[in-house]
């Protein structure tokens, strides 16, 4: 790998670090750097999701004392590790070309998942009042939606976070901060499983894996002070712009 390649690889690895600490999304940047630098696009993905894997434990760690929906985890964890070993599957027999012209539309669906996560953030705070005791067919719909989720999870990625905080609010959860936790706990599982499938699958390119894992964790912790600072509208905002650009240029790529 080139010096310039590095930097850029580099950096937008220390970008996703510090944008998952606080916002979500970092996907958005480390996958379509690596596009940049001319990697294969189904490498890149499988690459980025095994780089950032590490990076995402930090979110867990600042979740740990909400960590008490022991049972709630048990249900959703099996499906999560089914759909994500599924998903990586299915992306390493998806050829190279097909997903290349998938991806624009990938980014453009995170994208608009992760402009309409504040709205929906607010609408599972605001119901706390309205909390409802699901019934079974409420479970198992959840349970199959959660299988989707790893599904999509362990294929591409970015935008899950979102996807099982909906999910989780239509179960009645409303405490954000432990349906937060929950949610991370279920993105490690799929992520984690996926990258274990692209590793022995030889998927991976270890040259960027080294470079963008500590990146990541630098940005993850060093880097979050100065995103505090710029606040998370904007980093989120900045998110959603780079995405909706990537996604807009690889179109006419």
């Amino acid at each position: 790998m080139d010096l310039w390649q590095e930097v850029v690889v580099a950096a937008a690895a220390f970008a996703a670090g510090m944008i998952n600490s606080i916002a979500g999304g970092g996907t958005l940047v480390s996958f379509p750097a690596l596009l940049w630098v001319g990697r294969d696009p189904v490498l890149a993905n499988a690459t980025s999701t095994v780089a950032l894997w590490p990076a995402s434990l930090a979110g867990l760690y600042g979740f740990r004392r909400e960590l008490k929906d022991g049972r709630a985890f048990m249900l959703f964890a099996v499906p999560s590790l089914l759909g994500g070993v599924l998903g990586a599957v299915l992306l390493l027999r998806t050829p190279s070309e097909t997903f290349g012209r998938l991806v624009p539309f990938l980014i453009l669906f995170a994208t608009l998942l992760l402009a309409a996560q504040e709205p929906i953030s607010r609408r599972l705070r605001g119901d706390a009042g309205e909390a409802h005791t699901p019934t079974r067919a409420w479970w198992t719909g959840a349970l199959v939606f959660q299988f989707l989720v790893g599904v999509y999870g362990g294929y591409f990625g970015a935008g899950i976070g979102i996807l099982m905080l909906a999910a989780l609010g239509l179960l009645g959860f409303t405490d954000i901060h432990r349906m937060n936790a929950l949610k991370n706990l279920l993105a490690i599982c799929i992520n984690g499983v996926a990258a274990v499938y692209f590793i022995f699958s030889g998927s991976v390119i270890w040259t960027d894996v080294l470079v963008m894992t500590f990146a990541a964790i630098v940005g993850g912790y060093s880097g979050a002070r100065l995103a505090y600072r710029l606040g998370r509208r904007f980093v989120r905002l900045a998110v959603i712009i780079i995405g909706l650009v990537m996604s807009v240029s690889l179109f006419f790529r």
